[in-house]
């Protein structure tokens, strides 16, 4: 289970940077954006493995699951410090959390789980975590996914991708598929002037090219969002609530 409330270590390799809220981060209110979290989340997290030598080109990341958790939303924030470190481990994935504070007040709590490849782009054991391994403090992770497909007769909405949602990777970026979360927040029933938690399992990488719909759909009282690949293939699965 992904736990947003693991503190930070006392012992072991954390690593922390600042990040300034820029104009295209924020919404018309000035409320820093889910897709500028999740981008400035992996920005951090990049930084820290290639700091490392756990990054590119001998080690790929990518995401399974992430649950953010936002305390406080970011409203006049124009600073952000973010502390990061490994919050667990598995034979092919790791976990990782983020803590972040905002300069007038803002704060979120992140947990994730991310699938480790090789340089062929090939699931690969970890053997040993090296730095990463004190601060984990033997917690095991899961790559399990747990949110719920779309019901069959939800509604569809078509979804347009950019050739500037693309990354190095050749595949949607991970902060784009917040973008439409965002598209959709007041269909989903949420304020995000308010405390919320989201959610996001990623199934599988989707290209450009590909013919995308966004499915929205109530469970339990939650606002779920499935982005559905060529008619019936579930990529992504977006679940917010109070």
């Amino acid at each position: 289970m992904l736990d947003t409330g693991i503190p930070i270590p006392s012992v072991g390799r954390t690593y922390s940077s600042n990040r300034h809220i820029r104009l295209s981060d924020m919404d018309p209110q000035g409320r820093l954006r889910l897709d500028a979290v999740a981008r400035f989340l992996q920005d951090v997290a990049i930084d820290d493995v290639q700091a490392t030598g756990w990054g590119m080109p001998a080690h790929l990341w990518f995401v399974r699951r992430i649950r953010l958790d936002v305390l406080q939303p970011f409203l006049e924030d124009r600073e952000v410090e973010l502390t990061t470190w490994c919050s667990g481990v598995a034979a092919i994935a790791a976990g990782r959390r983020w803590s972040m504070a905002g300069d007038r007040g803002g704060r979120i709590e992140v947990d994730s789980v991310w699938i480790h490849l090789d340089a062929d782009a090939n699931p690969a054991r970890i053997e040993d975590f090296g730095v990463y391994a004190e601060a984990a403090g033997g917690r095991p992770v899961s790559t399990k996914l747990d949110l719920p497909d779309p019901p069959s007769g939800a509604d569809r909405i078509p979804w347009a991708l950019r050739a500037a949602d693309v990354d190095l990777h050749g595949h949607l970026n991970n902060a784009v598929y917040w973008q439409a979360v965002e598209e959709l927040l007041p269909l989903l029933g949420v304020d995000p002037r308010r405390p919320l938690r989201g959610e996001l399992d990623y199934r599988r990488p989707i290209d450009l090219g590909e013919a995308i719909e966004l499915a929205p759909f109530d469970d339990d009282g939650a606002g779920v969002l499935a982005i559905v690949a060529n008619g019936s293939e579930v990529r992504a699965v977006a679940r917010l609530g109070r």
